[in-house]
């Protein structure tokens, strides 16, 4: 199988768009109104969480990024043994870690406070995220940052939510399987929505559907990895040793 730089979920969307908006300096493609670029996500109000069980001081956020998201992505699902896969979403950091010891170019995530994760390119795009909703069937994510999407242009505000639905169920084995499916919705303002769609035009949904899609190989990826190869967790997911 072949790998590409890893991103997770909403950070996967924005650096797909930032390796689209860095051919922006060999010539701006034709314009398309962000009525267009956003058609889909604008139709799409129903709001696939219950606002109930999303942390009281996130649920009008939630509830105002997934009723009017500037891009929304979907991943198909995928059925995976349910492995080490929920201590991987609780611990996406060593995940990222795991994978870079694995030697596949990741993004390098960190937790910056207890439950709270962090991830930047170095160039301007910096975002935060945490748990704002766990069940069984379901976890949500609520995120906020900036992107730059290019070298020439200014960072962006922007507030994501990532639906993450893995129901389980017992295989003919007897071994629990995950059936996973994402949701990204990511929201910026007008001004930075016409410059995505200036910049990367029709190219969106493919290009937010390539982020979505990274979100969910992260995780079951590399749960697959340790399916096959569980005298490798140990390492691969040592906490790293702090540098004196």
């Amino acid at each position: 199988m072949k790998f590409t730089r890893f991103a997770i979920g909403w950070a996967g969307m924005l650096a797909s768009l930032h390796s689209a908006g860095s051919a922006w300096a060999q010539g701006p493609p034709a314009f398309q109104s962000v009525s267009a670029m956003t058609s889909t996500a604008v139709k799409k109000t129903t709001i696939p969480v219950d606002l109930d069980g999303i942390a009281p001081g996130f649920r009008d956020s939630v509830a105002k990024i997934i009723q009017r998201p500037t891009v929304v992505a979907q991943a198909p699902a995928e059925e995976f043994t349910q492995g080490i896969y929920d201590w991987l979403l609780e611990h996406p950091d060593r995940a990222s870690l795991a994978w870079r010891r694995l030697g596949i170019p990741c993004a390098q995530i960190s937790e910056t406070t207890p439950g709270r994760f962090g991830w930047s390119d170095g160039q301007g795009t910096e975002v935060t995220w945490r748990t704002v909703s766990l069940s069984r069937e379901q976890r949500v994510w609520y995120a906020e940052g900036h992107a730059r999407l290019g070298p020439m242009l200014p960072s962006v505000p922007i507030k994501a939510v990532v639906v993450l639905n893995h129901p389980r169920r017992v295989g003919l084995d007897g071994q629990r399987i995950v059936s996973q499916e994402t949701n990204v919705y990511l929201q910026t303002d007008s001004k930075a929505a016409a410059t995505i769609a200036r910049i990367v035009g029709p190219s969106v949904p493919r290009l937010a559907e390539q982020g979505a899609s990274q979100l969910l190989l992260f995780f079951s990826g590399l749960t697959r990895y340790f399916d096959r190869h569980p005298e490798d967790i140990d390492t691969l997911l040592a906490a790293e040793k702090s540098r004196k």
